[in-house]
């Protein structure tokens, strides 16, 4: 399906909304307050006035490991096509505007810490993990900390024509998106010929 990345995105908001809400002292801003874990990126929720947790998803790469297996065989003359692949990279940036009261740098790295605790407890999503058109499926989605130097972060920052903010990279494998194109046919085998052979030895004789 071709949803499996908005899915994807909403697997990672809800678990980290339920988490970062349930937890006893976070709990004040995300439970019981205004702050939210959203997928916007992190100057669209300061150009909306909204404060959280920022789940942006600023890349997609094709994973050609997997897109080299063989189609699976669904029938004697029918294969179904390949899905495609993909590994998922986020950039996950916590948003407190402010800096009365604990709502400055230190609430950022708390929400930060909250967030790498819960993806670090929980590196493999399934079940009642999924979200969206996910839910109810087979799929697993693992999550990985992505170890990206700070140049390579501070290019996505400057794409986004944003100065630095504390942050980090995740990266969501595998997510299948499912082709919708219709199953190809195959020339089934009706015929097995055997041949014979004679083995000869090879190399100089003693």
């Amino acid at each position: 399906m071709y949803t499996a990345l908005r899915s994807t995105t909403m697997t990672l908001v809800e678990i980290l909304q339920q988490h970062l809400a349930n937890d006893p002292v976070l709990s004040a801003f995300f439970g019981n307050g205004t702050m939210l874990v959203s997928a916007n990126t992190p100057q669209e929720m300061t150009d909306n006035s909204l404060t959280g947790l920022s789940v942006w998803l600023y890349r997609i790469d094709r994973d050609d490991q997997l897109l080299n297996h063989p189609p699976r065989r669904i029938g004697f003359d029918r294969v179904e096509r390949r899905n495609l692949p993909l590994r998922l990279h986020y950039l996950i940036t916590p948003v407190a505007n402010g800096n009365q009261d604990g709502t400055g740098p230190p609430l950022e790295q708390s929400i930060l810490g909250k967030a790498l605790q819960t993806f670090h407890d929980h590196p493999l999503l399934s079940g009642a993990d999924l979200q969206d058109d996910l839910a109810g499926s087979g799929t697993e989605i693992a999550v990985r900390l992505e170890p990206l130097g700070l140049e390579e972060i501070t290019r996505v920052w400057d794409a986004l024509e944003k100065s630095y903010q504390l942050c980090v990279s995740y990266e969501a494998t595998v997510v299948m998106v499912a082709s919708d194109a219709e199953a190809s046919l195959i020339s089934p085998v009706n015929v097995i010929e055997t041949e014979y052979g004679v083995a000869t030895a090879q190399g100089n004789s003693p």
